[in-house]
């Protein structure tokens, strides 16, 4: 069992390796441990995850997981809340081409092909790394808020986006041999489902849907491969049901899939601090109408900020 901690400022982080599993520990006051590639990995035999943890040297007050896509029916006898997942089944592209999504989309990966977008998978070498540098210091603002890797250098770019590597498969949308747009999608060994752990593409060349693209190659790729789940992180987060995101990922067939998150706590005050929800954010406790507004006022502050280098909305 190897742990180390975190440089994150203002917040304390360690990782540790449990039974083959990366775990990442966080908090102060109440110390989660959760799976560090969750959403994208699941849990099999959970319980000798908790055996290891409970013998390890650091304090964890409680230990989350989502329970394994396919299964939406409370499966163990933890502690349990419900969380969701955006989930597209996957079966041929023709399906997913003629049946689960609409012609807006069609017409979007029709016009990445005829703008000259091409897609194709890459290996993980200086070439894509130099690409990704550039799409992420391209615009300090995206979505409304600030990027998290804007302005990274290329070895810190390296760092971030070489995780995982053994099951990682990337996608590169090129227009004239230029990287404009990247997906890197999570393969489990079992072929039970394939996740998309980021995707991003130019705020340029947003007109020729180079994101639509991606997709539609993440689905081919599945759809190949006769993986029956992509899965593209949360559908909903918190309590904000809606957005441009969600709306992006419903027109490209996902759906919301609601699924058990367990709580296994680990210490006395694990098990206090579960009652009283301590485990959730102090936002989370935050009226949605009031975050909506807070939303608003951070997007129009950082577009105004950041005008020169801002995402176009």
């Amino acid at each position: 069992m190897l742990f180390h901690n975190l440089a994150v400022p203002g917040e304390w982080m360690a990782q540790m390796n449990v039974g083959n599993h990366e775990i990442r520990i966080s908090g102060r006051l109440v110390r989660i441990g959760r799976l560090t590639a969750e959403k994208h990995e699941f849990l099999h035999e959970p319980q000798q995850v908790v055996n290891g943890l409970r013998t390890c040297p650091l304090r964890i007050d409680l230990f989350t997981f989502l329970q394994e896509i396919g299964e939406v029916s409370q499966k163990y006898s933890y502690p349990m809340e419900w969380d969701n997942l955006a989930v597209l089944p996957v079966s041929t592209s023709e399906e997913w081409w003629t049946k689960q999504v609409n012609g807006k989309t069609r017409n979007m990966v029709r016009k990445a092909k005829k703008k000259g977008v091409e897609v194709r998978e890459v290996p993980f070498d200086d070439a894509l790394v130099q690409g990704i540098t550039a799409l992420y210091n391209e615009c300090a603002v995206r979505q409304g808020k600030l990027f998290a890797h804007y302005g990274k250098d290329i070895e810190a770019v390296r760092r971030h986006a070489g995780t995982f590597l053994s099951h990682s498969i990337f996608l590169g949308a090129y227009l004239d041999d230029t990287l404009i747009g990247f997906l890197k999608l999570i393969n489990n060994e079992a072929r039970t489902h394939a996740s998309v752990m980021h995707i991003l593409s130019a705020v340029q060349e947003r007109d020729k849907a180079p994101t639509n693209a991606l997709i539609a190659e993440a689905v081919r790729f599945c759809a190949t491969r006769c993986i029956p789940y992509l899965v593209y992180s949360s559908f909903a987060y918190g309590k904000k049901e809606r957005d441009s995101l969600s709306d992006f990922k419903e027109h490209n067939g996902f759906r919301r899939v609601d699924t058990p998150r367990y709580y296994v706590p680990l210490t006395c005050a694990g098990s206090i601090a579960f009652r009283l929800g301590l485990h959730h954010r102090f936002v989370d406790r935050i009226p949605e109408s009031l975050l909506a507004r807070m939303r608003e006022l951070r997007s129009a502050w950082h577009n105004r900020k950041f005008q020169s280098v801002a995402e176009v909305s």
